[in-house]
């Protein structure tokens, strides 16, 4: 029987898909994510080594970041995403095999230069199969759910982290960590990349160039790389500092994990919105942000348990956001030079995201958690109110 040209592009899309959240549920279930610092505090690491090492990561993650979305363009998209967690996993293994600082530090280079490896590569590789099968617009919607799996990934992987811990110590969780990550390598093999390599035409720092002169000569690309940070970094920052929120509101510590879960799958449901919520132009995306600022501003100011519910509301309203401005990036695009700008924006949420953690800590060394939270609604609202103001020049436009 001959397959129907519409039955042959949605058995590609499912392939992709189904693989995609795959290797997007792999890649956070990791056990050692909720006892990592547990390990350097048993090393005998002090708290400026600790910290230190955090910095190790982030510098790394940021040099790497757009390097990385230019390799992907010039090479193999799917070759660094399975390359990423292979490099992940060495510096897991590294951690329990010589715990020392030495060890710790190079495993955070290793870790981060990983995830940049991702960065980019991954948005860019899932959008142009997409737009292979004739389904771009499904981008949204296909990432939102890409998401929300790995946020249903670091969910069970702090469920699964005590019980891991209670058998084995860190060797056991150090182990089904590298599992988890050798799986998603694995996984990543499977992605479908039909571009070839080289499809940029030239090196890397060819790529680089056509693609930052993309960002120059068309103000809408600019636009939407500054909105991806924007959007993305005060949250993501957020979301570091949500268990001594929530711990302010005096309950108890017990309880704390059960209220971060509420947050979490506030999180997780706004990425699974992200199909109904591509029919917001600029005009909804102004909204939402208002919404969601307004939300978070109103739970944290409260001081109380049931605050939290508006704040787990701002963060599902602020990952749906996110997956839309990335979408929005996405289809303003032309160049090859895909995952270098998408990389572009991620190095801006990434600077963004650590100015977040120095304003934080220092207006949260004079004021209470919850002011700080209620303050961050501010550049949301600020955004909002750009955004608003785009979309009536719009409309006014013949």
């Amino acid at each position: 029987m001959t397959l129907s040209s519409s039955r042959v592009p949605a058995a590609g899309v499912r392939r992709l898909t189904v693989t995609l959240y795959g290797y997007a549920f792999l890649h956070d279930l990791i056990p050692l994510y909720p006892v990592y610092a547990l390990l350097f505090g048993d090393a005998g690491l002090s708290l400026w080594q600790i910290s230190s090492l955090f910095a190790v990561w982030s510098v790394t993650s940021l040099v790497l970041e757009v390097p990385s979305g230019a390799w992907a363009d010039a090479g193999s998209r799917r070759r660094l995403l399975w390359l990423g967690p292979l490099l992940t996993a060495a510096g897991f293994a590294l951690w329990v095999l010589v715990p020392s600082y030495p060890a710790f530090a190079l495993g955070f280079v290793l870790w981060g230069a990983g995830e940049a490896l991702g960065s980019g590569a991954l948005e860019a590789l899932v959008h142009d199969e997409l737009d292979r099968l004739g389904a771009a617009g499904r981008y949204a919607r296909v990432m939102g759910r890409a998401r929300a799996a790995g946020l249903l990934a670091v969910m069970a992987a702090m469920g699964l982290a005590g019980p891991v811990f209670a058998l084995g110590g860190h060797p056991a969780v150090a182990a089904a960590s590298v599992l988890a990550c050798l799986l998603a390598a694995a996984t990543a093999t499977r992605l479908p990349e039909h571009r070839g390599t080289g499809t940029a035409g030239g090196s890397r720092a060819a790529v680089l160039r056509t693609a930052l002169a993309e960002a120059r000569a068309d103000r809408s690309v600019r636009r939407a790389l500054l909105l991806v940070p924007a959007v993305t970094a005060v949250w993501s920052a957020l979301d570091e500092f949500s268990p001594l929120l929530v711990r302010d509101t005096g309950v108890a510590d017990t309880t704390v994990p059960y209220l971060l879960l509420l947050i979490w799958a506030a999180a997780t449901a706004g990425g699974l919105m992200a199909g109904p919520g591509e029919r917001l132009g600029t005009a909804g995306l102004a909204a939402l942000l208002a919404g969601a600022a307004l939300a978070l501003a109103a739970g944290a100011a409260t001081g109380v348990p049931a605050g939290v519910v508006l704040v787990a509301l701002a963060f599902g309203g602020f990952q749906l956001a996110s997956v839309l401005a990335d979408a929005r990036l996405q289809q303003r695009i032309d160049t090859a030079g895909r995952a270098t700008l998408t990389s572009a924006a991620g190095l801006g949420t990434g600077l963004a995201t650590v100015a977040v953690y120095g304003a934080y800590a220092a207006v949260g060394s004079v004021t209470a958690h919850r002011t700080v939270f209620a303050w961050s609604a501010v550049p949301y609202l600020v955004t909002a109110l750009l955004l608003a103001v785009m979309a009536r020049a719009a409309a006014k436009r013949p």
